[in-house]
C-alpha cells in the first residue's frame, strides 16, 4: 500500500486545490438539503461550474464533457471538493448509475441528448429496480412492459417501484420491467429508459422516521415509450442492470454521519453514572476502541483501492465490505450515543442536541443504508461466493418460468 502521490498525482492534486479555493463556496450555499428550493438552485450552479471546467465527470470522454482522466484523479478531486462547504449533490444516481448505463447501451442520439444536459446539472435521473414484492431481488420484478398492437413497436407500462431515490425532483429514470413472464425470471427483463414527467407517471414521496422524503413510490398507468428507448436488447435486462448495479456498489459504498471521535468528544464532556465523564465507562472503551479499529481498516482500505487506481489496477470487493462495516458502525454508534446522552437522547431539536443531533440522523438513517445499494445479507453472499469461493445459495426458482413463481402471479 502506497500513501503517498505519485509526483503526477500531487500536481494533479494541487490543480484541483487551486481551481476549488478559487471557485467553490466559501459558505453553505442554500439549504443542505437539495431538496428544497433554494438548495436545489445552489447544487445546479455549482454542478455547472464543475461542468464548465471539466471537473463533472473526470473520467467521463472529452467528447463527453469529462476529462478522459484516472479513477484516482476522480478521487483526489472528491477528497478535495469534501473539504468546502459544497451544497448537495442530488446528481449521483444520476451520473454514478443512470447514465454510465445509458452511454454503454443506448444509441448515439439519445446519448448526445441527454449527457451533456445530466453533466451539467440541467436534468436530474433516477433509478427505479425495486418493488414491494421484490426485497433485494431485482430479478423478481413484476413491473411489465407489453407491445403495443399497432405496428409502432412502442411499449406500454403498468405497475409499481419503490425506494426510489430523488423521483421527486427528477427528470428522467432507468426502469427494469418483465417484458417476458414464459422464461426464467433472469431472462424476460428489458430495461427503458423514461420520462418521469409523463402524465401516466405517478411519483409518491414516503415520509421517513428521520424525518426526510428522500425515497418515492412511483406507480406507471399505461406509460408509453418507444422502442428507441430501450437500453440493450430485448430480455437482456439483466445483463443491463449488472452494469448499474455495479456502479451502484461503488456509489453507496461509504457511510456518513457523526463518527468514533464525535463520540469521543461527546462523551468526554457527558457525565456517567458516577458523575465522571461518560469517557472513563470500561464498557463504553471497548466499544471506543472496537469503532476506532474498524475505522482505521476502513480507512486503510479505501487507500488500498486508491492505490490499486493509482497503478491502473482494477479494486477488489472493497467496496462491498466497507459498506457492510460502515453501515453497522453508524448504526450501533448513534445507538450507544443516544443512549449515552441520557434526557438529550430523546431530543432532536438540532438546537439543543450536541453536534446539532447528528448521532439522531444517523440513527434514524442507518437501517435504511443497510439495506441501500444492496443488504448486508446480499454484499455478505458477494464477498462468500465471490471472493472466498464458497458454495452458493440453492436457487431453486433458477430454471422456472416466471410466471409459475409465486411472485410471478
Amino acid at each position: 500500500m502506497d500513501f503517498n502521490d505519485t509526483p503526477e498525482e500531487a500536481a494533479y492534486r494541487k490543480q484541483v486545490r487551486d481551481w476549488l479555493d478559487a471557485n467553490a463556496p466559501k459558505k453553505q450555499e442554500g439549504s443542505a438539503d437539495p431538496e428544497g428550493g433554494d438548495g436545489m438552485a445552489a447544487s445546479k450552479a455549482w454542478q455547472a461550474k464543475k461542468a464548465a471546467a471539466g471537473y463533472a465527470c473526470i473520467t467521463w470522454p472529452k467528447e463527453w464533457g469529462g476529462q478522459g482522466g484516472t479513477p484516482v484523479q476522480q478521487v483526489i478531486f472528491n477528497q478535495e471538493e469534501a473539504k468546502h462547504p459544497i451544497p448537495g449533490n442530488p446528481f449521483q444516481i444520476g451520473l454514478g448509475m443512470c447514465l454510465p448505463t445509458v452511454m454503454t447501451f443506448a444509441d448515439e442520439e439519445t446519448k448526445k441528448r441527454f449527457v451533456g444536459p445530466a453533466i451539467r446539472g440541467e436534468e436530474i435521473w433516477s433509478q427505479l429496480f425495486s418493488e414491494p414484492s421484490g426485497g433485494s431481488d431485482v430479478a423478481a420484478s413484476r413491473t411489465k412492459a407489453e407491445r403495443v398492437d399497432d405496428g409502432s413497436g412502442d411499449w406500454v407500462i403498468n405497475g409499481q417501484k419503490v425506494w426510489t431515490t430523488g423521483a421527486q425532483f427528477s427528470d428522467y429514470g432507468i426502469v427494469i420491467v418483465r417484458t417476458n413472464p414464459d422464461v426464467p425470471k433472469h431472462k424476460g427483463l428489458t430495461m427503458f429508459w423514461l420520462d418521469l414527467k409523463d402524465p401516466g407517471v405517478e411519483v409518491k414521496p414516503i415520509h421517513q422516521m428521520s424525518g426526510g422524503s428522500g425515497f418515492n413510490e412511483v406507480f406507471f398507468t399505461n406509460v408509453r415509450v418507444k422502442d428507441s428507448q430501450r437500453l440493450g436488447a430485448e430480455g437482456d435486462g439483466w445483463k443491463v442492470s449488472l452494469v448499474t448495479l455495479m456502479n451502484e456498489r461503488l456509489a453507496v459504498g461509504g457511510a456518513t454521519g457523526a463518527g468514533w471521535s464525535q463520540f469521543m468528544e461527546t462523551a468526554r464532556k457527558t457525565p456517567g453514572l458516577d458523575g465522571a465523564s461518560a469517557l472513563q465507562d470500561q464498557a463504553l472503551r471497548e466499544k471506543l476502541a472496537d469503532w476506532y479499529v474498524q475505522a482505521e481498516g476502513l480507512k486503510h482500505t479505501r487507500n488500498r483501492t486508491m492505490t490499486a487506481l493509482s497503478r491502473g489496477q482494477t479494486p477488489g470487493p472493497e467496496s462491498s465490505i466497507g459498506k457492510i462495516i460502515s453501515a453497522v458502525q453508524m448504526q450501533e454508534l448513534a445507538n450507544t450515543a443516544v443512549e449515552m446522552l441520557d434526557q438529550y437522547g430523546i431530543i432532536s431539536d438540532e438546537d439543543l442536541a450536541p453536534l446539532s443531533a447528528a448521532f439522531h440522523w444517523s440513527l434514524m438513517f442507518a437501517p435504511g443504508l443497510r439495506i441501500a445499494g444492496g443488504t448486508d445479507e446480499i454484499l455478505r453472499n458477494i464477498i462468500a461466493e465471490r471472493v472466498l469461493g464458497l458454495p452458493g445459495d440453492i436457487r431453486v426458482d433458477k430454471d422456472v418460468p416466471f410466471k409459475d413463481m409465486p411472485t410471478g402471479r
